[in-house]
């Protein structure tokens, strides 16, 4: 490897390895000019076709995170009373996640929308297709996700929305044909976190 070619691989490297997961921030908050430029960067993900299916929505306001989080809460705490789980140990659950959202200096939601993706007559095809636009979606939050690392901006990944779509869609008034497929909490650290990851060799395979 050319001495070039491995200094910047070394610094994608340490960007990528340095990124945390962290759910706790201070009150500053992030100016919107800073938000575009983020969703301009996990917009340059590679899509199925290039149909980009992502959509975002930038949850900013007080209000529009703590509907959300209390909407989400109720939804829930029922789920969770049917498991059959001790109040106390809801309730704790809850407060964790509604401190976590209503915390954040700001919230990306991000979407699925299927309008622009090829449609099958059979339903073997259509998942795949499906699931072509799920992961396209993914591939651009993880740019998110690197992007805000490199502002050093904090960020946590949630699937809360994937358990609550039709809700999360009403809350925020989106359109019909928007997937909710994550929830990005984004703002500034406020702890630190340390993080490991499996022995290359336990997830790979070479043929």
């Amino acid at each position: 490897m050319a001495e070039s070619q491995h200094s910047r691989l070394a610094t994608f490297e340490q960007l990528a390895a340095g990124r945390r997961s962290i759910r706790r921030y201070t009150d500053r908050p992030i100016g919107p000019a800073l938000l575009e430029d983020l969703l301009h960067c996990a917009t340059w993900a590679p899509s199925a076709h290039n149909r980009q299916p992502w959509r975002f929505c930038v949850v900013a306001s007080d209000h529009a995170k703590h509907a959300l989080s209390r909407h989400m809460a109720d939804k829930w705490r029922q789920d969770l009373a049917a498991d059959q789980a001790d109040p106390a140990f809801i309730e704790r659950r809850v407060a964790v996640s509604h401190a976590r959202i209503t915390g954040a200096a700001a919230l990306i939601v991000a979407c699925m929308c299927m309008d622009e993706m090829d449609h099958y007559p059979d339903s073997q095809r259509q998942h795949a297709e499906w699931t072509m636009a799920t992961q396209s979606v993914a591939l651009a939050c993880q740019n998110l996700l690197l992007a805000a690392h490199s502002a050093d901006l904090a960020a946590c990944w949630m699937c809360a929305p994937l358990f609550v779509p039709e809700l999360v869609r009403t809350v925020l008034e989106l359109p019909p044909t928007w997937e909710p497929q994550a929830l990005i909490t984004l703002g500034y650290p406020a702890e630190e976190k340390q993080s490991a990851r499996a022995p290359l060799e336990s997830r790979v395979v070479w043929r």
